[in-house]
C-alpha cells in the first residue's frame, strides 16, 4: 500500500556548477551512536552555489542559503584531496549479488498519476564513472529503487551501465536527472541552456539503455521571473516529446514557485521542490509554502551538520526504539511529511538509511526534537 506521505538522508547532495561560480563547502566528520555503541559515520556535504551572472540575488526571491561557504580555490582543492586515490576498475567490481526484494514503493509518494516516488533516495557525489557504477550496484542490492543522478556529477554513464547490468526491471526503478541552466538570464537562453542540459542527460544515460527518465530537475532558479519560465518551457517540452513523467525544481523560494504557478501559458506543475530541510535547518514555513502549491519537498541535506551537533540527543531518544541517531534524524523528516535524498559508500549505513519505516517517534520525542533543535527565523 502506498502512503500518500512527503519524506531522507543524504550526507552530501551535490551541486556542481560551470567554471567561474562560487562555491559552498561544508566538510565534517560526524559521530554516529548507534543503538548498542557508537561508531564513527564521516559525512560530507559539497555543493556549489551557481550564482547569477551578475553576481546579485534573484529579483523574485532569494533561495534557501549556502552553508559554510568559502573560496573556489579552497574548494576545488578539496575536491582534487577527494579524489586523489585511485578509483576501482570495473573489472575490480564484484558481481552483484542477487538483490533484496525491495518495499521502496510502499513508503513512496504518487504525483497525480505518475509512478510511485520512493522516500528513500540514493543521490550519487563526485567521483568517477567506476566508483558510481559500484555504488549503484551497491543501492540497488542493499534495496534502494529511488535514485539522483545529477548531470553535474559527472558519472551518469557509470550510474545507467551498473543499472543495466543490475538486471532489475526499468519499471521497478524511479531515476532523476538535473540540469543546471541558471546563469542565463532570458526567456530565450534560459530556454536554450536547458534544452540543452536535458539532452546531455539523455546522451549519458543512454550508455545503459536508459531512453526515459522519471524525473527532470532545475538544479536552481535563473536569476528573474523570465528566465525561470524559460528553463521550465524546456522542461514542458521534454515532457510532451515522452522521454519524463514529471518535472522539479531545487532551492526555489515562494516567489521563483510562482514564477512558474502563475505563467498563464504553463501546461505543467512541478511535483518536488529540493531543499536542505532537516534538524539543522527547519525554518518555519518552509514545508508550508510548497504544500499550499502542491508541491512535495525532498531535502538534499538530510544530515549534514545534523550527527556532529546533535547527535547524542539523537542517539538518546534512538535507544528506545533501538534505533541510531542517524535512523531517528531521517525519520524525522518522514513524519514532518518531506522525503530524503541520502549518499555513503558502506552497504551497512546504505542499509540503515533504508531501515526508517518501521518505527515512528512518539509525539513527546518529536516535540522534543524540535525544541533543541528550533531554527526558526
Amino acid at each position: 500500500m502506498i502512503k500518500k506521505v512527503k519524506m531522507v538522508r543524504e550526507f552530501g547532495a551535490f551541486r556542481a556548477a560551470s567554471l567561474g561560480i562560487s562555491f559552498a563547502l561544508s566538510w565534517h566528520a560526524a559521530t554516529s551512536f548507534a543503538p548498542s555503541s557508537a561508531h564513527i559515520r564521516p559525512h560530507s556535504l559539497l555543493r556549489s552555489i551557481a550564482e547569477p551572472a551578475d553576481g546579485g540575488g534573484s529579483v523574485v526571491g532569494p533561495a534557501p542559503p549556502a552553508f559554510a561557504s568559502v573560496g573556489r580555490r579552497t574548494a576545488v582543492a578539496a575536491l582534487i584531496a577527494a579524489s586523489a586515490l585511485p578509483p576501482p576498475s570495473l573489472a575490480s567490481v564484484p558481481a552483484l549479488v542477487a538483490p533484496k526484494p525491495s518495499d521502496a514503493m510502499k513508503n513512496a509518494v504518487v504525483f497525480g498519476g505518475s509512478r510511485p516516488f520512493p522516500l528513500a533516495s540514493f543521490g550519487l557525489q563526485v567521483y568517477n564513472d567506476d566508483t558510481a557504477y559500484k555504488l549503484t550496484l551497491t543501492a540497488l542490492e542493499t534495496g534502494f529503487r529511488n535514485f539522483f543522478a545529477s548531470v553535474l556529477a559527472g558519472n551518469q554513464r557509470g550510474f545507467a551501465r551498473a543499472v543495466k547490468d543490475s538486471k532489475i526491471p526499468r519499471s521497478e526503478l524511479y531515476i532523476c536527472g538535473t540540469v543546471l541552466s541558471n546563469r542565463e538570464r532570458g526567456y530565450d537562453a534560459a530556454l536554450a541552456k536547458t534544452k540543452q542540459g536535458c539532452a546531455e542527460n539523455m546522451a549519458a544515460m543512454a550508455a545503459g539503455g536508459i531512453d526515459h527518465l522519471d524525473m527532470i530537475m532545475l538544479d536552481y532558479p535563473g536569476p528573474d521571473s523570465a528566465s525561470i519560465r524559460g528553463q521550465w518551457r524546456a522542461f514542458e517540452q521534454m515532457k510532451s516529446e515522452g522521454t519524463v513523467d514529471d518535472l522539479a525544481v531545487s532551492n526555489f523560494s515562494a516567489a521563483q514557485l510562482d514564477s512558474i504557478l502563475g505563467d498563464p501559458d504553463a501546461k505543467f506543475r512541478p511535483t518536488v521542490n529540493q531543499l536542505p530541510f532537516s534538524l539543522a535547518y527547519h525554518p518555519t514555513g518552509l514545508l508550508e509554502y510548497n504544500a499550499e502549491r502542491g508541491i512535495h519537498v525532498q531535502s538534499w541535506s538530510p544530515l549534514s551538520r545534523v550527527l556532529g551537533k546533535y547527535g547524542k540527543d539523537l542517539a538518546a531518544i534512538g535507544k528506545k526504539y533501538n534505533k541510531s541517531a542517524a535512523q531517528v534524524g531521517l525519520r524525522w523528516i518522514v513524519q514532518s511529511g518531506a522525503s530524503f535524498t541520502t549518499q555513503t559508500k558502506s552497504m551497512s549505513h546504505f542499509e540503515e538509511d533504508l531501515n526508517v519505516f518501521d518505527f515512528e517517534l512518539s509525539k513527546e520525542d518529536f516535540d522534543q526534537l524540535l525544541k533543541i533543535t528550533d531554527t526558526s527565523l
